[in-house]
């Protein structure tokens, strides 16, 4: 699995058009940023990666914002191929977000605090998130959590374990927006640095996808169910590009997490 980490970065460096770098760039940011309202068709999402243009001819007017946070995504993306082998730190997840954010309109609003936790109270489907002044401690704590279920450094987590972590992740809802496609970023990273497939929730499976992370402390299931189902997407997408490497052994659900 190693080799799915060196292949996607070798095809970024080498500009590589129509292979496996390529179509996981279009369709995370297509899926991760339609998910949160974007206007953006999955076609257009591939005009401007594969063009660096704007050429919607003759289609409904799209918001500039969607285009910047779409066009910020392929830099986060690329982020997170060429820091893969860093700690997983704080600084690293705000960056993140820093990456996603800037640009936008929501950078101009001094309290929104892009690339770093928010400063005022939100909530999440109509849930109370954690609040400002306790985000640092809960994202400490729950870091702590996740190399603590590793089992300590130098030993890898569980896919159960990434999506714990996701779930718990969204619960505190660290930034004023752009949580999610911070957290689906994380989740792509830890998989594949851990060499567990990645996956990308799309857009069609939504629904799915809110109902697992609202009833996940209830029924684990739903929210595991979408990830693994995703990730049997991706390995396929694997298996066409890189014959044989999706028939090596990947982490799945066999061990809980705790």
């Amino acid at each position: 699995m190693d080799k799915l980490k060196t292949w996607l970065i070798e095809e970024q460096q080498a500009k590589r058009m129509g292979g496996l770098y390529h179509k996981t760039q279009v369709n995370l940011a297509y899926n991760s940023n339609r998910i949160e309202g974007s206007k953006l068709t999955e076609e257009q999402t591939r005009y401007i990666f594969e063009t660096r243009t704007i050429g919607f001819k003759d289609e409904e007017a799209v918001p500039v914002d969607d285009i910047i946070e779409t066009t910020n995504h392929f830099v986060a993306f690329d982020y997170l191929l060429n820091t893969i082998d860093a700690p997983f730190s704080n600084d690293l997840i705000r960056e993140f977000h820093r990456i996603i954010k800037t640009g936008t309109l929501d950078a101009t609003k001094p309290w929104f605090n892009v690339g770093d936790w928010k400063k005022l109270p939100n909530e999440v489907g109509g849930i109370k998130t954690t609040s400002p002044q306790k985000v640092e401690t809960e994202i400490n704590k729950l870091n702590d959590w996740y190399l603590q279920c590793r089992g300590g450094a130098g030993n890898a987590p569980t896919v159960e374990h990434i999506i714990e972590y996701h779930y718990r992740f969204e619960q505190i809802h660290p930034f004023q927006d752009g949580n999610g496609r911070v957290g689906r970023l994380l989740m792509f990273r830890e998989c594949l640095k851990n060499n567990i497939f990645p996956f990308i929730i799309d857009n069609e499976h939504k629904q799915f996808y809110y109902r697992g992370l609202k009833e996940f402390a209830s029924v684990r299931g739903y929210l595991i169910d979408t990830c693994l189902s995703a990730q049997d997407t991706y390995t396929e997408w694997v298996s066409y590009f890189y014959p044989g490497l999706s028939n090596l052994t990947t982490l799945d659900s066999a061990d809980g997490a705790q």
